[in-house]
């Protein structure tokens, strides 16, 4: 059974930092492309980063110098590293895994950016 599960989500205040992780299971890691989407309420959800099974990345404009995103093929684990963190960061972020024309979700986890 394929699996993502996010962790590492919470409330920080602005200029703060918090590492996401996802642990995925079911699939054979090392060859698919991982990254993360976020969803703010009442916005559409947009990809935030994303790393090739090379370590190629890539960052919407609204995180680049802010956010690294990283993988551990032996942990089967991408990571989120976030920092200077703004209030508009607040949103759903959703991990994702994808090879081909398949992608798999993660359940979200919420990041709240708020004094």
């Amino acid at each position: 059974q394929v699996q993502l599960v996010e962790s590492g989500g919470g409330l920080v205040q602005p200029g703060g930092s918090l590492r996401l992780s996802c642990a995925a299971s079911g699939i054979i890691f090392s060859n698919y492309a991982m990254g993360w989407y976020r969803q703010a309420p009442g916005k559409q959800r947009e990809l935030v980063a994303r790393i090739t099974p090379g370590g190629i990345t890539n960052y919407a404009d609204s995180v680049k110098g802010r956010f690294t995103i990283s993988r551990d093929n032996a942990k089967n684990t991408v990571y989120l590293q976030m920092n200077s963190l703004k209030p508009e960061d607040t949103a759903v972020y959703y991990c994702f895994a994808s090879v081909g024309l398949n992608t798999v979700w993660g359940q979200g986890t919420q990041v709240t950016v708020s004094s």
